[in-house]
C-alpha cells in the first residue's frame, strides 16, 4: 500500500500503534509460582504464552507455603500455583479454563491436582491420562469445570 500524503502516512502510524496497544492490553497477566527445577512447570508457562499469557515467573524455593497462603487445598496441589485476578490456577490447568476463571465470581481457583499425562505442560509421547479441571468456590466446594478423557 502506497501512502501520498504526509498526514496520510501519520494517520496510517496512529492506528498501527492503536491497534497493537489495544492487543497488547487484551493479554492476560499471569504469576505463576514454580519451584527452580521443574521442567513440567516450564512447559506449562510456553503453554501459556502460547496461548497469548503475559506470563511473570516466580521461582519459589518453599511452593507448600505459596500454596497455603493462596488458598490451594492439598487436595488440589499440583506441582506449580499460579494467581490471576486473585484467584489461583493451580496444576496443569489448560489455558481455555484459566480464561474461564476469569469471567466466573462464583470461584476462588481452579486446579488439575496431580500431573496427568496429557495435560498441557505434561505431554508425554502421546501418553494421555483422563483428568478434570476442579474450582474451588467461594463456599468451599469442589465443582468440575471441565472434563479431559482419554481419546
Amino acid at each position: 500500500m502506497k501512502v501520498k500524503s504526509k498526514g496520510a502516512r501519520l494517520a496510517l502510524l496512529a492506528a498501527l500503534f492503536i491497534a497493537s496497544t489495544a492487543q497488547a492490553a487484551d493479554a492476560l497477566t499471569i504469576d505463576v509460582h514454580r519451584d527452580a527445577n521443574c521442567g513440567c512447570c516450564k512447559k506449562w508457562i510456553s503453554h501459556l504464552e502460547a496461548n497469548g499469557f503475559q506470563v511473570i515467573d516466580h521461582v519459589e524455593h518453599d511452593m507448600t507455603s505459596v500454596k497455603q497462603r493462596l488458598g490451594v487445598a492439598p487436595r488440589l496441589a499440583s506441582c506449580h500455583t499460579a494467581v490471576i485476578n486473585g484467584k489461583f490456577v493451580e496444576g496443569h490447568v489448560p489455558a481455555v479454563q484459566v480464561i474461564e476463571l476469569s469471567k466466573r465470581n462464583d470461584l476462588v481457583g481452579i486446579a488439575v491436582p496431580g500431573m496427568p499425562a496429557g495435560s498441557p505442560g505434561m505431554e508425554a509421547g502421546g501418553t494421555l491420562h483422563a483428568y478434570q479441571v476442579t474450582g474451588l468456590t467461594k463456599a468451599g466446594t469442589d465443582q468440575v469445570i471441565a472434563d479431559y478423557p482419554t481419546k
